[in-house]
């Protein structure tokens, strides 16, 4: 083979990976956010929002280079609110949020209505934070309902426990985070529909099924097969939270369900044609991956590479 696995790691690490004082300095910005909120409550317990926490792929460890925005969760309680109106727990989410951080030097205009979240614009980093509202049900592990960025449906979560699966495969796996992240670039590079949240939960099963390769290329080609195999149409169900007892199976379509919460099944945001495409760039991701390791030159192993990793890879 002309290349090796150093090789796919030091264009990771150039490319894909955000750099660790880059991670730093975007969890240091949230950690403000977070801050001067828990400095408000404390003088204004009677307030509407109860507290904030970091989710999504910068407090995972998932985060691309590319990443131009940070998820926060803020919990809203619900008698502030009618929390069966999404435009009113936003604009109060948002006012809320321009009457705190007023008082350290913010404008209103940096507080906006964005989809599903309240974007938060900073100009220093130039990195934007979208505020997600949860309303809290009084249960354990901060759980609550979220309007979730890409339905706007209301489904109960829970993020410390969302990060604790995450954070569990990571230690039993390495290569864990790499992948993911190499996961998300493959598609974002080949322009398709398929969930950030569902790609994590593939390499999670693979990750407890047969345990995830420590080299990229037979990591890869171990979800790429997972999906030819089962065509997404095999259940994917963790019992970190609840027994498996507890899902009600779709007889129609994927079966991949959220580790918190037994009544969400994140395949079910996957059509057939959306299935299908998926299924497809897999297929073609493996065949490109084995021609890779056959060429006879460096130029038709970069040039096959390039179909999974972007037009910007090289070795």
């Amino acid at each position: 083979m002309l290349f090796s696995n150093t090789d796919l790691k030091i264009f990771a690490e150039s490319h894909i990976n955000v750099k660790k004082e880059k991670v730093d300095e975007y969890r240091e910005q949230v950690n403000r956010l977070r801050n001067k909120l828990a400095d408000y409550l404390k003088d204004n317990p009677e307030y509407g929002l109860v507290k904030m926490l970091h989710s999504g792929s910068v407090r995972k460890g998932t985060a691309l280079k590319t990443l131009n925005d940070m998820d926060v969760a803020v919990y809203v309680k619900p008698e502030a609110v009618d929390e069966d109106d999404e435009s009113d727990v936003l604009e109060y989410v948002r006012q809320a949020l321009i009457e705190i951080y007023s008082k350290h030097n913010m404008k209103p205009e940096q507080f906006t209505i964005g989809h599903h979240c309240v974007k938060v614009s900073f100009k220093g980093s130039g990195l934007d934070v979208d505020v997600v509202p949860v309303i809290p049900n009084g249960e354990a592990d901060d759980r609550g309902y979220l309007i979730t960025r890409d339905t706007g449906e209301r489904v109960l979560t829970s993020i410390p426990l969302h990060l604790e699966f995450i954070r569990k495969r990571k230690s039993d796996n390495a290569n864990f985070a790499q992948m993911v992240r190499i996961t998300k670039w493959w598609r974002d590079q080949r322009d398709f529909k398929f969930k950030s949240f569902l790609i994590e939960l593939i390499w999670a099963h693979i990750a407890d099924t047969e345990g995830i390769a420590d080299e990229i290329v037979p990591a890869l080609k171990q979800f790429f097969r997972y999906i030819i195999k089962t065509d997404l149409k095999s259940s994917i169900i963790f019992e970190d939270n609840y027994k498996k007892s507890k899902v009600t199976l779709s007889p129609t379509g994927s079966n991949i369900f959220d580790p918190v919460n037994p009544e969400n099944n994140v395949g079910q945001s996957l059509d057939d044609a959306k299935r299908e495409r998926i299924v497809d760039e897999a297929d073609d991701a493996l065949g490109y991956l084995t021609h890779a390791e056959q060429a006879s030159t460096k130029g038709v192993a970069i040039s096959s590479l390039k179909q999974i990793f972007g037009t910007s890879f090289s070795f």
